[in-house]
């Protein structure tokens, strides 16, 4: 199957701070407290400011797969989609509930009005997710989700390093020339 390329034109890659991005939302790679961590969610809770902590003790936890959202408080973005990715273990069941934080996270978006979104590489830090494998989960949940739903108009893959650059690159080459799909 050919993906269309104005699905694709919607995808755009980026390498530097999730923090600094202006769109509608940006995506917290959180752990189930919500409260805050190290990597991209310590980041997002530090350049938000004091107000998303307390929002976020109002959401109650959050199951690995699913997505919550708070307002944005002093960050660019208007919100923030806090996901649990899986601790990595295995493909077979930890590939599936990494493509559920990605599609929950955008069902939270169109569901809040969110026009443009960036996501962090979502468990690929201390959750030890293989980056190449969640480049693709990415990728295909992505896709799958923007071919059924034209109220996001921009998905912003935000990368941290220049291997992260380099894969998701190859995923986006390999998507054009109708190697995926």
């Amino acid at each position: 199957m050919t993906i269309p390329a104005s699905i694709l034109d919607r995808i755009t890659l980026v390498t530097g701070d999730i923090t600094r991005l202006e769109v509608d939302a940006i995506v917290n790679a959180a752990n189930r407290s919500l409260l805050g961590g190290s990597g991209v969610d310590g980041a997002i809770h530090e350049a938000a400011g004091p107000g998303l902590l307390a929002e976020c003790r109002t959401l109650g936890d959050c199951k690995t797969g699913e997505a919550k959202t708070s307002g944005g408080h002093d960050l660019p973005a208007h919100q923030v989609i806090h996901t649990v990715g899986p601790i990595f273990r295995s493909l077979e069941r930890d590939a599936p509930r990494l493509a559920s934080c990605y599609r929950a996270s955008l069902e939270q978006a169109t569901k809040h009005g969110a026009k443009s979104v960036a996501f962090p590489g979502i468990s690929t830090g201390a959750y030890r997710f293989p980056l190449d494998v969640a480049c693709r989960v990415a990728f295909a949940t992505v896709v799958e989700y923007l071919a059924v739903h034209e109220e996001i108009e921009k998905v912003v893959f935000c990368q941290f390093g220049e291997r992260a650059e380099r894969l998701y690159e190859e995923e986006m080459a390999a998507w054009r020339s109708g190697a995926r799909g």
